[in-house]
C-alpha cells in the first residue's frame, strides 16, 4: 500500500473542460441529490444544473455562489472515489478555498457540513466581492527558486499597498506564483509596475475578490455568525493548514479549528507552499494526490516542492524525469492518472 498526501484545489479550477465532471465523477447520487435539495431550498441553482449546462459560462460558473460549490463537490467526490486497499491517506491539504473540501475530506466536517461551510462562504464572498485577485510568477520556464526575484516583488507590492488610497497585499503564496489581492488603485499599479510575462501574466482573476487579506473581514464576521462551532468535529486524518500548522486527530482544539477556519484563513495570507512542505517533511508519502475539478494546481504543488528540495529535485527538468520514472503526483483531473488510484 502507498502512502499519500490528499491536496483539494481551490477557486478558478472548475472551466469549461470541468463541465459534466459531476455527472462523470461523483460517486454517491444521494449526497449530490441532497447537496442540489440545499441548493434550491436557498434559492440557488442546483450543482446538477450547472454541471449539465449546455455551455461553461464565465458570468455564472464562476461566481463564489455557484463556483465554490461546484469544487468542494468536485474534490470530495474524487477523496470518495480512493481505493483506500491501494492508497493510505495520511494527512489532507488544500489551497484557499480547498482548506474548507480538506476539512470534508479529512473528516472535521461531515459531507453535508463541509457544503454548508463551502456555500455559505462563497456566497457571503460573491454577495459583497470586495477588491480583487490577479496571479504573477516569480519563477522562470524551469521552475528553479528564484527567493531575490520574490523578494523583490514583496517589497513592490508592500511600497504600492502603503501608497494613500491603495490596498495590495498578498494572499496566497503558490508554488512559484504569487497572488496578490487588493483594490482596484492596488492592482493596477502592480500591473504598471511590473514587465509582462508569457503574454499572460500579470492575470486578473475573473470574479475573484481580495481573499486572504483584511479587506474580507467583514465576510469572515458574517461567517461566523451564520455557522456554528458544533458543525466541527475531530479529524480523522492530519490536516495541514494554510500557514503549515497541523491539526491532528484526537488532539484538536475545535473551537480554534473553528476561529481559525472563519479568521485568519479568511483575512489572512494563504501559504500555498509552506503546507506542501510540511505535508512533505512531517508526512514523506509516496504520492501527493491532488482532487479534481481540473489539473492546474499540479504545478504549483510540483513547484512547492522543488523549493522545499523534496527528494533533490531542483527544477521542472529533475520533477519531469522523477514522474516519467516513478510518478509521485496523481492529478485526478486527468483520466490516466485518476485510474492509478481510484476503486475499479
Amino acid at each position: 500500500m502507498k502512502t499519500a498526501v490528499l491536496i483539494c484545489p481551490g477557486r478558478g479550477t472548475y472551466t469549461k473542460t470541468e463541465l459534466g465532471s459531476l455527472t462523470r465523477h461523483f460517486p454517491d447520487r444521494a449526497l449530490l441529490a441532497a447537496f442540489d435539495a440545499r441548493r434550491a431550498e436557498l434559492g440557488q441553482e442546483t450543482l446538477t444544473a450547472l454541471d449539465t449546462a449546455p455551455r461553461y459560462s464565465v458570468a455564472t460558473h464562476s461566481r463564489g455562489d455557484n463556483a465554490s460549490a461546484l469544487i468542494y463537490a468536485a474534490s470530495l467526490g474524487d477523496a470518495l472515489t480512493i481505493d483506500g486497499d491501494a492508497v493510505q491517506i495520511v494527512a489532507v491539504t488544500g489551497n484557499s478555498m480547498g482548506w474548507y473540501s480538506a476539512l470534508a475530506c479529512g473528516g472535521a466536517l461531515s459531507a453535508e457540513g463541509g457544503f454548508e461551510v463551502v456555500n455559505t462562504m462563497g456566497t457571503l464572498m460573491q454577495a459583497a466581492l470586495i477588491g480583487g485577485q490577479l496571479v504573477y510568477p516569480y519563477v522562470g520556464e524551469d521552475w528553479r527558486p528564484d527567493l531575490d526575484r520574490k523578494a523583490r516583488l514583496l517589497a513592490q507590492v508592500a511600497e504600492i499597498g502603503a501608497r494613500d488610497g491603495h490596498v495590495l497585499a498578498l494572499s496566497i503564496d503558490l508554488g512559484g506564483m504569487l497572488v496578490l489581492a487588493g483594490n482596484e488603485a492596488g492592482l493596477a499599479a502592480f500591473e504598471a509596475a511590473v514587465p509582462p510575462v508569457d503574454g499572460r501574466f500579470p492575470m486578473r482573476l475573473a470574479n475573484h475578490a481580495a481573499f486572504h487579506t483584511d479587506l474580507q473581514t467583514p465576510v469572515a464576521e458574517q461567517g461566523r455568525a451564520r455557522l456554528a462551532p458544533e458543525l466541527f468535529r475531530q479529524p480523522t486524518v492530519p490536516l495541514i493548514d494554510g500557514r503549515g500548522a497541523v491539526w491532528w486527530p484526537g488532539a484538536t482544539d475545535l473551537h480554534a479549528l473553528w476561529d481559525y477556519t472563519l479568521g485568519a484563513q479568511v483575512t489572512a495570507p494563504y501559504d500555498f507552499t509552506r503546507a506542501v512542505t510540511v505535508a512533505a517533511r512531517e508526512f514523506a508519502p509516496d504520492l501527493f494526490i491532488v482532487t479534481g475539478p481540473g489539473t492546474t494546481l499540479g504545478g504549483a504543488v510540483a513547484q512547492s516542492l522543488i523549493a522545499a528540495d523534496w527528494r533533490g529535485m531542483g527544477d521542472k527538468k529533475d520533477f519531469q524525469a522523477r514522474q516519467a520514472d516513478d510518478p509521485l503526483l496523481i492529478s485526478m483531473g486527468r483520466d490516466d492518472q485518476r485510474k492509478s488510484v481510484t476503486k475499479g
